[in-house]
């Protein structure tokens, strides 16, 4: 017992090891995090209704989730090479397209949920 509970502490650090990395090295995911408490702050400030949290939390998790997924396999491509090859730049180049598509819905979603809460507002 005592050793699963060592194993699964190990695993959490390593996590958390993960996501210090992210936010220390990567510009992007800093950004993320920005529009993320923005997106929340604003959350807070409409009153949005649960159904509309549950949206966007996990549309705030699809971004963040893709970003991370994205460093990883850039991570990945820059280990096994670091010369020019065409199938390598492929990989970056749609793990990055996957973050730009989670970001564009993402500014979908909270223009649909904050539009209608700014307009109705003005009434």
């Amino acid at each position: 017992m005592l050793n699963r509970l060592r194993i699964h502490h190990v695993s959490f650090r390593h996590a958390f090891d993960g996501l210090l990395h992210v936010l220390k090295a990567h510009p992007n995911f800093r950004f993320h995090i920005l529009a993320t408490i923005c997106a929340i702050l604003l959350g807070v400030f409409f009153r949005i209704s649960t159904f509309e949290w549950l949206i966007l939390v996990f549309t705030i998790n699809t971004v963040l989730v893709a970003e991370m997924i994205n460093t990883s396999i850039e991570s990945i491509v820059d280990l096994i090479t670091l010369e020019h090859r065409q199938d390598a730049k492929i990989a970056k180049d749609v793990s990055a397209g996957m973050v730009l598509v989670s970001a564009i819905l993402a500014i979908i979603v909270a223009l649909l949920i904050f539009l209608s809460k700014i307009v109705g507002s003005l009434y």
